[in-house]
């Protein structure tokens, strides 16, 4: 079934433009209620936001359409998505809301929902809440003393600060380190820096005065450049870059080079193999990361599973195949033994904790692999189905063919945009740039493209 309104990370788009308008977000609180709302007991969600002006809007929506089908809610205020997906567990709450749009600027917003057990809702709970949201009849609501009731909790943020500080193994403190934390005039800009703080480090932090309108504004994960001067200016022992929901995480080392997450998974992988906590005799990563990580840990006697663009496929396949570590290339980093979703303080703990537990400096810590020289480079397209035609498909076997051992392809559609995107990746660079270059050309000649 065609969806219309989630995408492969819930509801998402420009504030006031359908989707993402005020009524469609109260009757996406009715449509869950509708669906939650069986027995006799009180239904509880809370609700999370990050720093955007549309915020206040949509979060006011959804507690209308909440409360309307006889839900309680409890709101969290700007607060990490990780931090939703964990209250959401720990406050035993039927559902949780995310209010964020992630690293996208202000003017985009967007809807995430949990389950009871923290994790992204199944694409079959989705598509029942689609069919209820494409209902023309009303949908039904609460009688009156059945309504909803609805309060903030703000000092719940506290007790995610100390469900982050408990992931720092007991015996590693971070005094005597200096970091620079760029939190995206986001929703971890109070959570950590005082957890950090906590942990003994000295913390000096940036982006973190937000006015609705700076999220993700020439900062955080997206645009480390401003990190990379502050960690210079201080002389700090590392730079840790969230993004506008902290989901994500991009560290800069003592030099100002920037570390991925393909590297950061490097690390993370190495330590708790070592310390024989890594499950599932690797990791879990998308088909985007480098294949100088694939030759690391193969290197190690570790393997690297690979999954679809998105950190819903890579959460997915450690369920079903009990790995511990998983992520992406743009810092998405998911550590199943303390979360269900990507947490991006969390997994820059663990790097300072292999930082403090070896002595080493992050510039030799976190640079574990040479990274094999990739191209990535899109396709717009105006419709049809190009990667169906017969010589666009004979070009990229011909790609592959040459490639070989040597490298990798990766040919997709975008999931929000018209474009075809084509990622290849080898050991020899003019190699990568021919094939890329090549490709484009018989993409965009396509009569499908057209």
């Amino acid at each position: 079934m065609t969806r219309r309104y989630f995408g492969t990370d819930g509801i998402r788009g420009q504030s006031n433009v359908f989707p993402m308008t005020p009524d469609l977000a109260m009757k996406v609180g009715i449509a869950v209620g509708t669906i939650l709302r069986r027995g006799h007991h009180r239904h509880r969600v809370v609700i999370g936001k990050d720093t955007r002006l549309s915020g206040y809007m949509l979060e006011t929506a959804l507690v209308a359409g909440f409360t309307a089908a006889g839900l309680d809610v409890f709101l969290l205020g700007p607060i990490p998505t990780p931090a939703v997906a964990m209250l959401t567990r720990s406050l035993r709450a039927d559902i949780g809301v995310m209010v964020s749009a992630s690293h996208n600027p202000f003017a985009d917003n967007g809807i995430k929902l949990f389950g009871p057990d923290g994790y992204k809702l199944s694409d079959e709970l989705e598509a029942e809440i689609e069919a209820l949201l494409n209902q023309e009849a009303p949908l039904p609501l609460a009688r009156a003393e059945d309504i909803g009731r609805a309060k903030r909790v703000d000092g719940d943020i506290y007790r995610y600060i100390e469900f982050v500080k408990r992931t720092l193994p007991r015996d590693v403190t971070l005094s005597g380190l200096r970091i620079a934390i760029d939190c995206a005039n986001g929703a971890a800009y109070k959570v950590a820096p005082t957890a950090l703080w906590e942990l003994g480090a000295e913390v000096v932090t940036i982006g973190n005065e937000p006015n609705g309108l700076n999220i993700n504004l020439e900062c955080g994960s997206t645009h480390p450049a401003a990190l990379q001067k502050k960690v210079h200016e201080v002389r700090a022992d590392i730079g840790i870059a969230l993004d506008g929901d902290a989901d994500r995480v991009i560290i800069v080392d003592e030099t100002g080079a920037i570390v991925d997450g393909d590297q950061l998974m490097a690390v993370i992988a190495e330590s708790w193999a070592n310390d024989q906590t890594l499950k599932g005799g690797g990791i879990v990563a998308t088909v985007m990361s480098n294949l100088g990580l694939e030759r690391f840990l193969g290197g190690k006697g570790l393997t690297l599973a690979r999954t679809k663009v998105g950190d819903r496929h890579v959460v997915e396949h450690m369920r079903q195949n009990h790995y511990n570590i998983g992520g992406e290339q743009s810092g998405h980093i998911v550590l199943s033994d303390f979360g269900t979703t990507g947490d991006g303080l969390v997994a820059a703990l663990q790097i300072l904790a292999a930082v403090k537990r070896t002595g080493k400096t992050v510039s030799q810590i976190c640079h574990r692999f040479d990274p094999v020289p990739q191209l990535l480079r899109n396709v717009r397209i105006s419709g049809g189905k190009p990667l169906e035609d017969s010589f666009v498909r004979q070009a990229i076997a011909d790609a592959e063919s040459e490639l070989a051992r040597n490298g990798r392809l990766v040919i997709r559609p975008s999931g929000t945009e018209p474009l075809i995107r084509v990622m290849a990746e080898g050991d020899d660079r003019s190699q990568i740039e021919r094939i890329v270059n090549d490709l484009i050309g018989v993409i965009a000649n396509s009569r499908e493209a057209a």
